[in-house]
């Protein structure tokens, strides 16, 4: 005889069981809660990569007349701008994989709001300092520092799919995704058009101006006015997380998407949970190969034509990531939600890239109860964050000694590079696949 389903238990004054409710009451799709998924989301990933068109010229600034400018001219050479520019590119992400897992607990603990609304007061805070760096040891610290204090991508993938119901996770989990994802690409785009402005639109702006003293200023005080606006929305931010007495009881009664398996996980270290730790492992070569093709990508471009490039503008560069991320935008928004109906989050990330974050993401967020999403979240935001710091500078460094072998016979120059890239990528898709990849009860 099968045993009735359990009672769901609410208990009054916990914003878990309030959302709970809620999610029972009203059935659609949460878009409000979705809509601040999305902001703050953008506003924490703008930065990342909004130095990536202008780092080339950041690192080695042959035309500025200031003193100040010059003392971050730090690359002797054109060919050594990857090595240096590589390294200022990582130290976002290695302060990001010293604290992750600290900020996963934190939000385990007290709450996803509070860790969410911190996180984008530090981007506004040391996101503006990094624009008025003049030494290069100052950019260096001040992106570490931003790394280390913007805890939110944790806590918002767990948020996204504790803001609405079990059917709508895969969306919830493709807008963070999306947000993301657009977060990259804009980032590029408005540091692209909006660096160095003295010398794009001589005409608006004067030499003897803020910026034309601090020429990367620009494009960072834009994003840092952005994550204020998205700071004070904060505050009709519904909390998610459950907090009261037997929580454990209470919680897996209350959450419609309890599983037999995420129950027991609650008795067991995350890093014993394989559907977890496979899942996060292939993360983080598919965010190993994304992260190191953003930097070449950015590097490339800029070069020189005599060293295998493009010869682009900074201008130029935000233009070409500026059209991947609207497409991005249309196929995360209204193709995936069906794609993932359809073929399911393993599938779906052995046939296209672009669904690859969402779709491991998934499959770690339904490995374990709402006890321990934040900190599983975390340990995949730093495991993830330390390949992505590996990233930049390994590709700054292949990057350099690629540009010095432009007449070899065995893949010269940039053919070297993109051909590591693609081996990444591989190694990446083999790892979808069993017995590596152990996915969820509920997916099998």
């Amino acid at each position: 005889m099968a045993e009735p389903p359990a009672t769901k238990v609410y208990h009054d004054g916990c914003p878990g069981c309030a959302m709970e409710q809620r999610k029972e009451e009203h059935k659609g799709i949460p878009y409000r809660e979705f809509l601040f998924v999305a902001i703050t989301t953008l506003a924490s990933s703008l930065p990342i990569s909004s130095l990536f068109p202008f780092l080339y010229f950041m690192v080695l600034d042959p035309f500025s007349s200031l003193e100040q400018i010059r003392d971050l001219h730090v690359a002797r050479t054109e060919e050594d701008i990857g090595f240096y520019a590589g390294f200022l590119g990582a130290s976002y992400m290695i302060g990001r994989g010293f604290a992750s897992i600290l900020w996963g607990m934190v939000a385990d603990r007290i709450g996803r709001k509070p860790v969410i609304i911190f996180s984008i007061f530090a981007v506004i805070v040391l996101n503006t300092l990094f624009g008025l760096s003049v030494k290069y040891w100052m950019a260096v610290t001040t992106r570490f520092l931003l790394g280390a204090l913007n805890g939110l991508l944790a806590p918002i993938k767990a948020y996204s799919i504790e803001v609405c119901r079990a059917e709508h996770q895969p969306l919830g989990l493709s807008i963070v995704s999306t947000a993301w994802g657009i977060g990259l690409v804009v980032g590029p785009a408005t540091g692209g058009y909006l660096a160095q402005p003295v010398k794009q639109y001589p005409h608006i702006f004067h030499e003897k101006s803020i910026f034309g003293r601090f020429p990367y200023l620009l494009p960072c005080l834009c994003i840092s006015l952005f994550a204020l606006l998205v700071l004070l929305s904060c505050i009709w931010l519904p909390e998610t997380l459950h907090k009261h007495k037997g929580l454990e009881v209470g919680v897996e009664t209350a959450e419609a998407s309890t599983t037999q398996e995420s129950a027991e996980s609650h008795q067991k270290s995350l890093f014993r949970n394989w559907p977890l730790m496979s899942s996060i492992v292939t993360y983080c070569v598919f965010s190993l190969h994304d992260t190191a093709y953003s930097e070449i990508f950015s590097l490339w471009t800029v070069s020189d034509r005599k060293y295998g490039g493009l010869s682009f503008s900074s201008k130029d560069v935000g233009q070409v990531l500026a059209v991947a991320g609207a497409s991005l935008l249309v196929y995360q928004l209204f193709i995936y939600g069906w794609v993932d109906k359809i073929l399911g989050p393993i599938h779906s990330t052995r046939i296209s890239a672009i669904t690859i974050i969402t779709g491991t993401s998934l499959l770690q967020n339904k490995a374990v109860p709402q006890g321990q999403r934040g900190a599983a979240n975390g340990i995949a935001t730093t495991a993830m964050s330390l390949f992505k710091a590996i990233a930049p500078a390994g590709a700054g460094v292949i990057f350099s000694w690629a540009q010095k072998r432009q007449h070899v016979a065995f893949f010269p120059g940039d053919q070297m590079v993109f051909l590591l890239l693609n081996l990444t990528e591989v190694i990446g898709l083999m790892l979808t696949f069993k017995p590596f990849l152990a996915v969820p009860q509920q997916y099998k």
